[in-house]
């Protein structure tokens, strides 16, 4: 698949490339995103070159991942959202905020843009988040997007080394007042 780009009122959502590694590199040298997310630590300069060189326009090739560098009309790094693909109709979102930018709704922005282009373009019924347990601001935008958190995952994810719990939680079309493709008759009763 071809990479796309998408807008939203304040920023513009677009595949990464060689001219933005040094971006990325400084960006991703910030503690908080090291502690939260599953990036390489320490990061490197080859850890970004290979990200935005390989990782990136591989993913969009090959259809098994979409990421989006988030910018401000003057070219800023905000952040970053990809969507990793699970399965043909099942996607799981991730996401971080450069250091300068947390704080003012740029993450969800983003977030709530992609989920959409996700449903209607990528016809996927269902966007899963998860996030360690603890990383309230993951939590938060996923909250602020629409996603329905569905409890906690013991051992959910590894990072450092080290199994740790995490939250999952999803956003469906409906959420968004938008179709699916598939039927969904949710359980009457979610008791075990």
């Amino acid at each position: 698949m071809e990479p796309v780009t998408l807008t939203t009122s304040r920023l513009l959502l677009r595949t990464v490339g060689p001219q933005d590694t040094d971006a990325v590199y400084a960006a991703v040298q910030d503690p908080d995103t090291l502690r939260w997310t599953t990036l390489p630590s320490p990061y490197l300069p080859e850890h970004a070159r290979s990200f935005t060189e390989e990782i990136v326009p591989e993913g969009w090739a090959n259809g098994s991942s979409f990421t989006f560098g988030l910018f401000l009309p003057g070219g800023e790094l905000t952040g970053m959202v990809g969507l990793s693909m699970r399965s043909l109709s099942t996607a799981e979102i991730g996401y971080w905020a450069t250091r300068e930018y947390r704080g003012r709704g740029y993450v969800t922005e983003a977030v709530r843009a992609v989920t959409r282009w996700a449903f209607v373009e990528l016809a996927v019924d269902r966007v899963e988040w998860r996030a360690e347990v603890g990383n309230a601001p993951s939590r938060a935008v996923a909250e602020r997007a629409g996603f329905v958190l569905e409890g906690v995952l013991r051992s959910g994810t590894v990072h450092g080394g080290v199994r740790r719990d995490s939250w999952v939680g999803s956003l469906l079309p409906s959420d968004l007042e938008l179709p699916s493709t598939a039927p969904y008759l949710p359980a009457s009763d979610r008791s075990p």
